[in-house]
């Protein structure tokens, strides 16, 4: 073990076909029948994988899937894992109304609630599309009922970041406390290193480096995303889809999971609640 100071595991959970890259080929009509849908037998080996490294992690979960796949929700929390909300149809919180934006997570979180019976305290913006633009969502998750968010990412890209915004938890004046992805800045911009694909791009050693890093210079706990897709080498390849999306979703599908588990070896982790210290 390298760090005793735990840090926070998310999952993201969606499926293959539910990916902002794959937006614009992927109808949600065709969500479920057009495409097979992979999310609960990839979530289970998480669980199991979690279960080995005596590791709680927060699920941020999609409401479809979660409509989809009740009984995973129960397992998540009979596990003793942290259930939050991602929303229901992974739509951009920035490509939304306020008021399809009320309704979009409303309905994600009661049935959550409705399915568990347990209050759902955390939310995550798909894709981290919280920004400047559309700052009112803090204000919309605070009256339904969340107390902390994991929505921003304090970088420039091109479907996502809030460049500006506070690298490190702060508490909005909406009463919602947000966690932001990490990011390094030891080379005088915000490099990205949350995660996701950032996490299959750079070579292992280099991941372990930053998020030692992060946790020394900042003396936070590292905030680490992932999805259960990524650990799926197997899953159905989308046709037609531009060369960038193509390269950042199948990127290095083949070793995610080797790596999740020296990860989980090299570091302590927990659930966001807990590794932040947040009270519901």
């Amino acid at each position: 073990m390298i760090q005793t100071r735990s840090n926070a595991m998310t999952v993201d959970v969606e499926d293959y076909f539910q990916v902002a890259a794959f937006e614009n080929q992927v109808k949600f009509s065709d969500w479920g029948k057009k495409y097979e849908v992979r999310v609960e037998q990839n979530t289970d080996r998480l669980l199991a994988l979690f279960d080995e490294h005596q590791t709680k992690a927060t699920f941020f979960m999609l409401g479809w899937v979660a409509e989809h796949c009740p009984q995973l929700v129960k397992r998540i929390v009979e596990q003793g894992h942290e259930l939050a909300s991602h929303g229901y149809a992974h739509q951009r919180a920035n490509t939304q109304s306020p008021e399809i934006f009320r309704e979009d997570v409303y309905r994600a979180k009661s049935f959550l609630e409705d399915t568990t019976g347990i209050a759902v305290h955390g939310y995550r913006a798909p894709s981290f599309s919280v920004n400047p633009d559309n700052e009112w969502v803090f204000e919309i998750l605070a009256d339904v009922g969340f107390t902390f968010s994991s929505s921003t990412y304090p970088v420039k890209r091109d479907l996502y970041g809030a460049p500006d915004w506070p690298r490190l938890k702060y508490r909005r004046p909406e009463g919602i406390v947000e966690i932001p992805l990490p990011t390094n800045t030891s080379t005088g911009f915000k490099l990205p290193i949350g995660g996701g694909g950032f996490f299959r791009l750079y070579p292992y050693k280099m991941s372990q480096w930053l998020i030692s890093q992060f946790m020394e210079q900042t003396n936070q706990p590292f905030c680490f995303y992932f999805h259960p897709w990524e650990i799926d080498d197997k899953q159905p390849r989308m046709a037609g889809i531009p060369l960038k999306s193509r390269f950042r979703h199948y990127l290095n599908l083949n070793r995610m999971e080797s790596r999740l588990e020296q990860l989980l070896t090299d570091f302590k982790w927990d659930t966001v609640s807990h590794a932040y210290q947040l009270n519901g």
